[in-house]
């Protein structure tokens, strides 16, 4: 018996999914772990099964399923087999019971009545596709091309600010038939600006243009796509949305929120309290760091809203502390960092123990194409409001870069910026925990006074922190890019890149701590030779020009 080599690549890619699902590589740490090889194995295997077995396929259903489905690989594998799936299945002929979102995830496999005979030569050709895996190069995920042509497939609209299949948009908060208490919370916050709304010189409050928009599609129950720019006040849409649909008679959990870092979540903790004054809300954040038995007392007391990181809320949830019964929201906040490799499996986790009807809300100033893709395993049918990766850019933030050729010269650079800093409220972001501690002893070892936070901190050190920093009596914070997630503190108008950051989607996270809801804002950028690679993609990606900085800065604050 000859086989072709079209049926062969068929094969070999066949295989190697059933060697994924039979968990052959657990732990292996191989050169099948390429996530790039799977990417392109993916492709292959739905192209050439497209291309030859339009109407020949059947399902099968491994037996050990549920051992195979504990592998960690296999969720990988199941995420890019989603990812990649770009055409029609009623037109191959597929079962479509089998390849519902919430079923094809289970470990389904898909395989051709033809190759059935063909066995013996997957045997061979499958071994020899897992050696090739670790062969492919390395791509970029940040590559402009691919971004922009997953991105088209996902907005169709054209020339707008906002891409949404919602059309209504609402000029005030009166116009958005709110309950009068939420109304009075939202009226009555002394904090406004901390959640984004905007005042109009008059002195009336008027919503942002994300809230005009995304307010009432979520008020209907309906899932949301919300993606906007940082400062914009995505944390009082959502927080509107739920305080909206609450059964106050009812005291359960009836919504849940997580945000990626303990701070994110106490924050939107705050928020929710400020704008729920007048109605009565119990709202809890639960996040790592504090006590497991307090939790526990707080949420058998009776919650309305709970907020929180993913591990500390899973582990409620897997102790029973934590009712899912009457959750009928659930919202991810900096959903483009939730969804990214750490929480994606816990937020799955998640989600399986909610009520099948529940209402899905994500949010974030990035959404990557892959972060749109996976959102639709868990939502039905979301009303999308997007900007464009080139719309991204912050207003009112002045970008400059300052060249500083070897790193051992950034810290003189920064010590000549120092007497700069001090005049205003100021956060310097390095990449690393070890290096925060670093930057802050050669700063304090100059005399310049500075303060720090990082994960590796306990949680009570971090709050005391933050909290001297938010009131002003500490003006120069050095962090990571723990606080470059929706932390608000709104008198920072100079951000300082000391290491630029790791992923373009950061920069725009970062620099958005300055210049919040129209204030003016400045973020420097500290390059190396190594660096200026980097900062063009970032320029790239956001279609922007970062100029060389001026001698007159402190005059731009």
């Amino acid at each position: 018996m000859s086989v072709s080599p079209i049926q062969s690549e068929l094969a070999s890619s066949i295989l190697w999914f059933c060697l994924i699902y039979n968990g052959l590589n657990n732990d292996s740490g191989s050169a099948i772990d390429s996530t790039d090889a799977r990417r392109c194995y993916v492709h292959s295997f739905y192209g050439v099964l497209s291309s030859l077995f339009e109407d020949k396929l059947v399902t099968v259903t491994p037996s050990y399923l549920r051992q195979a489905l504990q592998s960690q690989a296999v969720a990988a594998v199941t995420e890019l087999w989603l990812e990649a799936r770009h055409f029609d299945f009623g037109r191959m002929g597929f079962n479509k019971g089998v390849l519902e979102d919430d079923v094809l995830p289970a470990g389904t496999r898909v395989i051709p009545r033809d190759m059935v005979t063909y066995v013996p030569y997957l045997m061979v050709i499958g071994v020899l596709s897992t050696v090739m895996a670790g062969l492919a190069p390395e791509g970029s995920q940040f590559d402009s091309r691919q971004y922009d042509a997953k991105m088209n497939d996902i907005l169709a609209a054209d020339g707008q600010d906002f891409f949404t299949s919602y059309d209504e948009v609402y000029e005030s908060f009166d116009a958005m038939g709110l309950q009068e208490n939420l109304l009075r919370g939202i009226y009555a916050y002394d904090g406004m600006l901390k959640v984004g709304f905007q005042i109009s010189f008059e002195g009336f409050e008027k919503p942002s243009a994300i809230q005009q928009r995304g307010i009432v599609p979520f008020c209907k129950g309906l899932d949301v796509i919300q993606q906007a720019q940082s400062g914009t006040g995505k944390t009082a849409t959502f927080c509107s949305g739920i305080l909206q649909q609450l059964d106050y008679g009812v005291v359960e959990c009836q919504a849940l929120v997580l945000a990626p870092t303990r701070e994110l979540a106490q924050q939107i903790e705050k928020v929710m309290r400020a704008l729920g004054d007048y109605l009565g809300v119990k709202v809890h954040a639960c996040v790592g760091g504090t006590s497991v038995r307090e939790d526990q007392r707080i949420l058998s007391s009776g919650v309305h809203v709970v907020v929180g990181t993913p591990g500390r809320v899973f582990d409620m949830l897997r102790r029973q502390s934590l009712r899912p019964d009457y959750i009928k929201m659930f919202v991810l906040d900096e959903a483009d960092e939730m969804l990214s490799r750490g929480f994606k499996d816990q937020i799955y986790d998640i989600f399986q123990l909610l009520p099948s009807k529940v209402q899905v809300g994500v949010f974030s100033a990035t959404m990557p194409p892959e972060a749109l893709e996976i959102t639709r395993k868990f939502m039905n049918k979301p009303v999308r409001i997007l900007v464009k990766r080139d719309e991204l850019t912050l207003e009112g933030i002045k970008q400059f870069y300052v060249n500083v050729d070897k790193e051992e010269w950034k810290l003189e650079t920064l010590c000549d910026l120092y007497e700069t800093l001090a005049i205003t409220q100021s956060v310097i972001f390095v990449n690393t925990r070890r290096k925060v501690d670093w930057l802050t002893d050669k700063m304090r070892s100059r005399d310049h006074t500075v303060s720090a936070t990082h994960g590796d901190m306990d949680q009570n050190t971090r709050d005391i922190i933050m909290r001297e920093f938010r009131s002003g009596s500490s003006r120069v914070l050095i962090t990571t890019d723990l606080l470059a997630r929706g932390i608000d503190v709104q008198q920072v108008s100079l951000v300082i890149n000391y290491d630029l950051p790791t992923q373009p989607e950061n920069y725009l996270h970062r620099i958005g701590r300055s210049g919040r809801f129209g204030r003016k804002g400045v973020a420097i950028n500290f390059v190396t030779k190594d660096d200026e690679r980097m900062l063009s993609d970032i320029q790239r990606f956001y279609n922007v020009v970062v100029e060389e900085l001026p001698s007159n800065v402190a005059d731009l604050l």
